[in-house]
């Protein structure tokens, strides 16, 4: 039941129903007792079957704790939505069917002064899914805030090209030796680098590479991919000869590498500071490798090698030909 009393020169109502307990404090009687009027029928309401009092910060650790696991970037996921949750406390705290597209909106746009607008974009992408899921699985509301909320759009697509004497630099640095396997973790990182320039294959596909995984004689590399329940057999990569000689030093029964992602991307990021290499991604070894294949093969074979399914997003992300290249092919 509801208790109104005064306190000091305001009203505080408490409310104690079903197990729940909830208190505030209003400036008069009336809109105290209104307020409490409101919270017993919603407390009533629920026990009756309507929408629970989950707020967005229950969704955001449920989502966390039985979704996140299952995806191939756990880590990266779970940080996002903590970092939702510790940055805006406010919305976080809301009941999530409280939720509104101006609260996501003053989210959105203090984001934008922070990061870019492809960091935005998939905030907004994750924590969209997240409404998703409460609504069709949770049922913990029925209308997403998120219909009618105007997103950022991805970043412009990178055209950066990696230099040949940036590639020398970097493995000297990483202290990597070509025909030798890497002593360090930090060697390891430089080949993983290199191997990404020759296959076009992404981070966490060359740090999987083992005896199990690539065929020399085939020159193929297996890589488990998202959709390979639905394949029935992951994806191959055709492997240069570049790429053979790489990995002919270090290809035996176990895997290739020992270092993690994360530290990965901490060791890499490291040696391109120190080296004062402006805006290079170990990513961009993907892409570039890409761009390069683009001139023996066609878009098709291409997107073999790539994975891709959208051939837009490869040509618009992943090939960075400028025009002057292309014209200077033309004659």
């Amino acid at each position: 039941m509801a208790y109104i009393r005064k306190q000091r020169n305001k009203w505080r109502a408490e409310i104690e129903r079903n197990g729940v307990r909830t208190s505030r404090t209003f400036e008069t009687k009336a809109a105290a007792t209104a307020w409490a009027a409101m919270e017993e029928s919603a407390i009533l309401s629920e026990k009756r079957g309507a929408l629970p009092r989950k707020t967005l910060a229950d969704a955001l650790t449920d989502y966390a704790e039985k979704i996140s696991p299952g995806k191939k970037g756990k880590r990266a996921e779970m940080l996002r939505l903590d970092a939702f949750a510790r940055d805006f406390p406010k919305i976080a705290g809301k009941i999530i069917s409280d939720v509104t597209t101006p609260d996501l909106a003053a989210w959105r746009d203090a984001r934008l002064k922070l990061v870019t607008p492809g960091s935005v974009q998939r905030d907004i992408n994750l924590l969209k899914h997240v409404f998703t899921v409460a609504i069709k699985e949770w049922k913990w509301l029925t209308v997403s805030p998120f219909d009618g909320l105007r997103a950022p759009g991805d970043n412009p697509p990178r055209t950066r090209r990696i230099l040949p004497s940036e590639i020398k630099r970097l493995c000297r640095w990483l202290g990597y030796r070509t025909g030798k396997p890497p002593a360090t973790k930090q060697a390891e990182v430089a080949l993983a680098f290199l191997l990404s320039l020759r296959t076009g294959m992404r981070a966490g596909e060359v740090l999987q590479m083992s005896g199990k995984t690539v065929d020399l004689q085939r020159r193929v590399a297996l890589v488990a991919h998202k959709t390979q329940h639905l394949t029935g057999r992951p994806r191959e990569v055709p492997l240069s000869s570049k790429a053979l000689r790489l990995l002919r030093p270090v290809l035996g029964k176990g895997s290739v590498f020992t270092v993690g992602s994360d530290s990965l991307s901490v060791l890499f990021g490291k040696a391109r500071d120190s080296l004062l290499i402006d805006d290079l991604h170990f990513h961009d070894a993907r892409a570039d490798a890409l761009t390069r294949f683009a001139k023996k093969v066609d878009v098709m074979q291409l997107a073999r090698i790539s994975g891709h399914k959208d051939l837009r997003i490869l040509m618009e992300h992943y090939y960075r030909e400028s025009a002057s290249d292309i014209a200077s092919r033309l004659g």
